[in-house]
């Protein structure tokens, strides 16, 4: 009787385990962020209503790496997930760049109306590429930021400007200016500055204040370069072997948090570019000859990503043809 009593309750344990999940998310945010707080948020919601049946560990300031880091360690099997930025995801699926194509925004405005259209379009082409995303975050517009001011596309000659590691877009927008970027893994960035390796940075003013760039940087140009976002991945299967009823947990809350962060970050930038101000930090902006200037010198690279294959024509025409519709009045 006792033995049969101890098989059960193993079996019963064995059960239980086999369907537990515990999702090991890395990604280069750095803990104490609103990013971090309200994914823990997520996840201690996820845990209590799966009965702990799903659990998420996270690895927060790019321990494991840098976005390509935790793309590799996700395919070996050491990683189920990561919090990775739209231009990080571009190995797996290439036009989840779109949103960053140089100067394709003026505004939030814009910024709100194209997503509105596309964001579900670009979360179906994850999954068709074996990855589940739970929603999209906004970085913010990234900034040219630099110790001496900049205001139109001239002024960026002889100057040491970082590009992301692997950042196909970025890089060939700088060269598009005449200049030779030079590549480091975001977490290599604040050393470049602090020894003079770089001196000229594109960043959110969220993403400056965060990771301390902002304590090396002096002018801010006032034109929005690009477009940043982010979002958190899971492997397609991983997530699938999961019950139907926790998949739909994890889809509900995790899909909640995306959209409270969509909302903070921006609230969060604001403050930050407040912050700069008062720290000092000039801001610059270019005259409308020099934002012309900036459009017409850009084009050229954004032509050139198109032909290349970066992004597909098919999904930047989606995007103009959004975002022209928003200017004309709809």
């Amino acid at each position: 009787m006792k033995r049969s009593l101890f098989a059960g309750l193993l079996c019963l344990t064995l059960s239980f385990s086999a369907q537990a999940k515990t999702f090991k998310i890395a990604t280069v945010a750095p803990d104490g962020t609103t990013w971090m707080e309200v994914l823990k948020e997520g996840a201690n919601e996820i845990k209590t209503r799966t009965n702990s049946r799903v659990k998420f560990r996270f690895y927060p300031g790019g321990i494991m790496g840098n976005d390509k880091a935790i793309l590799r360690k996700m395919r070996i099997g050491q990683l189920h997930g990561g919090a990775i930025t739209g231009g990080g995801l571009s190995a797996i699926y290439p036009d989840s760049q779109v949103y960053n194509l140089p100067l394709a925004f003026h505004d939030y405005g814009e910024v709100d109306y194209v997503r509105g259209n596309m964001d579900q379009q670009l979360i179906a082409g994850l999954k068709e590429e074996g990855y589940i995303s739970f929603g999209i975050s906004e970085g913010g517009f990234a900034y040219v930021m630099s110790n001496t001011a900049i205001a139109g596309p001239k002024d960026m000659q002889g100057h040491k400007v970082w590009s992301p590691e692997g950042d196909d877009i970025s890089r060939t927008a700088f060269e598009s200016v005449n200049v030779s970027p030079i590549p480091l893994p975001l977490t290599d960035v604040l050393t470049g500055l602090q020894t003079g390796l770089i001196d000229t940075i594109a960043s959110s003013t969220m993403g400056a204040v965060a990771l301390q760039w902002h304590t090396k940087i002096r002018y801010v140009t006032h034109t929005p370069l690009m477009y940043l976002y982010g979002t958190m991945i899971v492997k397609r299967k991983d997530f699938e072997s999961l019950k139907p009823e926790d998949q739909a947990i994890v889809q509900e809350v995790m899909g909640k948090a995306f959209a409270k962060l969509d909302k903070l970050n921006r609230e969060d930038n604001e403050k930050a570019g407040e912050a700069l101000k008062q720290q000092g930090i000039e801001y610059i902006t270019p005259t409308d000859a020099e934002q012309r200037e900036w459009h017409q010198t850009v084009n050229s690279a954004i032509d050139k990503l198109l032909d290349q294959g970066v992004v597909s024509k098919t999904m930047a025409s989606d995007l103009y043809k959004h975002r022209d519709a928003y200017r004309n009045g709809l």
